[in-house]
């Protein structure tokens, strides 16, 4: 009787534990065995440039795909299935057409009890027809979607790349890594019933949840412009033999970004080929440098809004100016007595700069220079933005708050930057930029983005002025280069040394940068062009400005805008 009181104690646990402890994992396990889960993945939404030409000559919007979905094919091998004969002569095939190490090959060949090893992905039509005409046992191809850039390497710092993490396919950087959740769209399901043969049963207790579909993504980038801007940036850079630049080309009255350029540059599609991953960052957002005499306007913005300098105020330039233990000289070294502020623009005079900022005084230069928010990223839709630095401002040191007034100890961002003198040229309002001008949902549903004002930074009146100023540089001042018959065009020029981090202070290095708008008083874009660590030549306006001036007359053509 103990044995049986044992015995049916240990019968009563195991139901017990079956029945009540894991009736969940049975119960699901049972099910199974005649139901149906399947997970339906959506569709990545689209990325698309526009054609502002076409647009222009037919009221019809055009667009050309910058990401899109393309459908390439996997090869993969079933091992126990590929006859043991032919492996060493496939494996010596299949490492020339795929372009693979034959001990990979070997290796992935040979594993008899797994029922499934992928040899490569993204492999095209042609390369998928050399293998279907091997017709060997075992080796299949296999559909799947991808993403495709099909520019290669055209704003493929706009553009990210879709990258696996954990056996997923995620946006990283650029629009792919910002808009991911939008892009990405909602996976939908699939529940039913099946047969002894694991097949589905239509109709038999059946629910569909369909997958959405991701945003399509219309842009404010032109693709001609842009692929313009990267032309003319990678010609100056081998001309000069230069490091690296940028051009960044904006509406000023909206943010509206219509060419965002840096070199070099990577092949999304090939992104894993990538050493450095440094080369993925976009250096028009999210890399800061000292601008130099390129910042000479919002110093003199400043003066004339504060009312401390008009553009006809005269100082006596002596070449130089000393303060405390320290001098402060003109680029050429050259004394130009007396001279007005305007004049200081047109030479770009260092002490033109430092006396603009001590006449309004330390609190109101930091106040203006705060206004134009270089210390806050611009908020643009790009992933990764960082922000300048503006914290010399605060030292309370005379030299400081000096070569600040000409951009030295001061850092900004090219699209900070290009969105402060935006707001010179548009009547002082300083514009949100963003790069996505439409949201096309799977429902059919249009968002359109709007411009969005900041602040007001400077008066109409001040804007206006200071314009005058600027056209004046490049007409007689180091701007002349940028000129152009029938057009008066704004720019001023700034040659910026380059700071040694390892020994303090600056090294040789320069950056050239141009940044300038057109027309001048009825801006229809700026643009601006950055040059890094150029050789044998000294100054931007000899560098950088001419290629201000291809830029600007190629937009005026294809914007048709016509001379005044």
């Amino acid at each position: 009787m103990i044995a049986i009181f044992f015995l049916g104690g240990l019968v009563l646990a195991k139901l017990f534990s079956l029945q009540i402890l894991k009736y969940d994992y049975y119960s699901a396990l049972a099910q199974d065995q005649h139901q149906l889960y399947a997970t339906l993945f959506p569709q990545r939404g689209e990325i698309f440039m526009q054609d502002l030409s076409a647009q222009q000559r037919d009221g019809q919007e055009h667009r050309s795909p910058l990401a899109i979905n393309k459908e390439f094919q996997q090869i993969y091998l079933v091992p126990k299935d590929v006859p043991q004969e032919e492996k060493e002569s496939l494996i010596d095939k299949l490492a020339e057409i795929l372009d693979l190490d034959k001990e990979i090959i070997s290796e992935r060949i040979n594993k008899l009890n797994d029922p499934y090893e992928p040899l490569k992905h993204k492999v095209n039509q042609d390369v998928a027809q050399q293998i279907k005409d091997l017709n060997i046992e075992g080796l299949g191809l296999i559909s799947e979607t991808w993403r495709y850039y099909p520019n290669q390497i055209l704003a493929s710092h706009l553009s990210g790349f879709v990258g696996m993490i954990d056996e997923k396919k995620i946006g990283q950087y650029g629009l792919e890594g910002y808009y991911q959740d939008k892009l990405s769209g909602r996976p939908g399901f699939l529940t039913g019933e099946k047969d002894i043969a694991g097949y589905w049963i239509p109709s038999v207790n059946q629910k569909i949840e369909p997958a959405q579909d991701g945003v399509d993504l219309i842009l404010t980038i032109d693709e001609n412009i842009q692929f313009k801007a990267e032309k003319e940036l990678s010609q100056v850079i081998e001309r000069w033999k230069a490091e690296s630049g940028t051009i960044i080309v904006m509406e000023p009255t909206t943010g509206a970004i219509l060419a965002m350029v840096s070199l070099p540059s990577f092949n999304p599609n090939e992104y894993s080929k990538v050493e450095d991953i440094n080369y993925f960052l976009n250096p028009a957002v999210q890399e800061v440098y000292e601008p130099g005499s390129v910042f000479k306007p919002f110093t003199m913005a400043a003066g004339l809004d504060s009312g401390k300098v008009t553009p006809d105020t005269i100082y006596w330039d002596e070449g130089q100016i000393q303060i405390k233990g320290s001098f402060i000289k003109n680029v050429d070294g050259n004394a130009y007595n007396q001279q007005t502020m305007t004049q200081v623009l047109e030479k770009s005079l260092n002490t033109g700069a430092v006396f603009v900022q001590r006449t309004i005084g330390e609190d109101l230069f930091q106040e203006y220079i705060e206004r134009f928010n270089f210390h806050k990223p611009t908020g643009i839709d790009l992933v990764g933005e960082v922000n300048g630095n503006i914290s010399n401002l605060y030292t309370g040191r005379d030299i400081n708050l000096a070569t600040i007034s000409f951009g030295q100890g001061i850092t900004v961002t090219p699209l900070g930057l290009i969105m402060a003198i935006g707001a010179i040229a548009n009547g002082g309002n300083l514009m949100k930029p963003f790069i996505v001008e439409k949201e096309i949902y799977s429902d059919g549903r249009e968002v359109v983005i709007q411009s969005e004002v900041v602040k007001q930074v400077i008066s109409s009146k001040t804007s206006e002025t200071l314009t005058e100023m600027l056209v004046s540089v490049v007409n007689n001042g180091y701007g002349k280069p940028a000129r152009i018959d029938g057009y008066d065009i704004a720019g001023k020029t700034g040659t910026a040394q380059v700071a040694d981090l390892e020994l303090g202070g600056y090294s040789e290095d320069t950056i050239h940068s141009f940044v300038g708008y057109a027309p001048a008083f009825d801006p229809k874009f700026v643009i601006l062009i950055k040059l890094d660590k150029p050789q044998g030549i000294r100054f931007a306006s000899d560098s950088v400005s001419s290629v201000f001036r291809t830029m600007a007359e190629y937009l005026l053509n294809y914007l048709e805008i016509p001379p005044q």
